[in-house]
């Protein structure tokens, strides 16, 4: 009898143990109303097309996972030599590497925004960066917006120059629905 009620005893713990960490997790997709936009003093502009998903909990957001692709060839200066430009070996790379990546490895909550690390790919190399965003819910949509800083250099995006500085900041603003 008392075997029976220890077994009892650990599989109930062993239930609400699970309970309390297990999160069910909801997908959602990028929608319209996205701006990945870059700034300095020459070049600036947007990419104008982003793909991906994110999934999280309802109760959670440190269990979130961003899984983005912005296709180089969205690239959007204002200017139509300097797009053409930015998608040659020298800049991006368009042909060898059509897309630029984020995948999140890890977030962190801290008041009201969210510290996200992951690997940003771009042009073939991965660096971690971690990228603070804020967001809001608007019914079944929630928006994530942040803003951080690249350095071009360190991913071969161009060469050292007066006139495009190393270091580009970069502000997002992506909204998802509920696939």
């Amino acid at each position: 009898m008392k075997r029976i009620f220890v077994i009892s005893l650990f599989s109930i713990l062993l239930i609400v143990s699970s309970a309390a960490t297990f999160h069910i997790l909801s997908n959602y997709e990028v929608t319209s109303g996205h701006s990945i936009s870059f700034t300095s003093a020459d070049p600036s502009g947007t990419f104008t097309k982003i793909n991906g998903n994110v999934s999280f909990s309802d109760t959670s957001f440190t269990d979130c996972k961003f899984d983005l692709k912005i296709p180089v060839s969205s690239i959007s200066t204002g200017n139509a030599l300097k797009n053409k430009k930015a998608q040659t070996a020298e800049w991006f790379d368009a042909t060898k590497y059509p897309n630029i990546t984020f995948v999140s490895n890890s977030i962190a909550k801290s008041n009201d925004t969210l510290k996200v690390t992951g690997n940003l790919t771009i042009k073939g190399k991965t660096k971690e960066i971690t990228i603070p965003l804020t967001y809001k819910e608007d019914q079944s949509k929630f928006t994530f917006k942040g803003s951080f800083k690249v350095n071009r250099i360190h991913y071969g995006v161009g060469k050292k120059s007066e006139v495009v500085p190393d270091v580009m900041s970069i502000k997002v603003s992506v909204p998802f629905i509920k696939k």
